[in-house]
């Protein structure tokens, strides 16, 4: 099995689509290491284990618990840990915390929320040898209008910006999150690095969605998501069975277990 590398990601780009999920627990990470190129582990663990009200809740402490645990299971994918809200506020807040983050997780690179805004500290990580994923679209980190981006083209010009801020600072990957169709393909041709898509089309070179929310487990879900299966239902049925057979004294069923 070999290693997914940054150079790997790279030399994917218009060729064989990029399997990205967000990973937060030792479990799913064995499981989603067999098939994925890219492990996020996303703040949006906050609102998924945690029952936040947004991703901006979640503390650097807890996701570095959840990071370190996803890269230790992880063999073949490259592991992005995703930067909390006001941990990158200026660039060297971010080089701290970045720096930080690889110290102790031991994870790939960093995944930063924003366009021209932040190319500059982009750009000052990847001098300081930090691997960058950016993102941008809908950034939910501080985005107040959950809603598609693209429609209007003022909107449309300052994302294709946005982008093309990123790539130029030297990320090598590019999330682009709630964009129309059109225009995540036209910034998947205009800039040289891979673009992964949720909610932005087909035309991304790689795909990733919240694992949560594909295996049925969420209580919300964006209308782009494609549920793969319905664990919540699954696991209500096998929890109910496993109560009834305690108040029904079948469980245990092996009665020589002590013995």
């Amino acid at each position: 099995m070999q290693k997914v590398t940054i150079k790997k990601i790279l030399n994917r780009k218009n060729k064989k689509p990029i399997v990205c999920l967000t990973a937060y627990s030792k479990a799913i990470a064995q499981i989603a290491d067999k098939y994925c190129d890219i492990l996020l582990v996303g703040d949006s663990v906050g609102m998924v284990l945690y029952g936040m009200k947004s991703t901006r809740d979640i503390k650097i402490e807890t996701m570095i618990l959840h990071a370190k645990t996803v890269k230790k299971f992880s063999k073949r994918s490259l592991v992005v840990f995703d930067m909390p809200y006001k941990t990158y506020t200026n660039k060297f807040v971010a080089y701290k915390n970045a720096k930080r983050i690889i110290n102790l997780t031991k994870c790939d690179a960093i995944k930063l929320e924003g366009g021209k805004k932040i190319a500059s500290i982009i750009k000052y990580l990847i001098s300081k040898k930090i691997p960058v994923v950016g993102h941008i679209g809908l950034l939910p980190q501080t985005s107040v209008n959950f809603k598609v981006k693209g429609k209007i083209s003022s909107q449309r010009k300052k994302i294709l910006e946005d982008a093309k801020a990123v790539s130029n600072s030297g990320a090598f990957a590019i999330i682009i999150e709630c964009v129309v169709e059109n225009l995540a393909k036209i910034i998947t041709k205009k800039i040289p690095i891979p673009t992964i898509g949720i909610g932005a089309s087909r035309n991304c070179d790689g795909q990733i969605l919240v694992i949560d929310d594909m295996l049925g487990l969420s209580e919300h879900y964006p209308k782009f998501v494609k549920q793969y299966s319905n664990l919540k239902k699954i696991i209500e049925k096998s929890i109910k069975n496993y109560a009834k057979d305690v108040k029904l004294k079948r469980f245990p069923a092996n009665k020589n277990i002590y013995k």
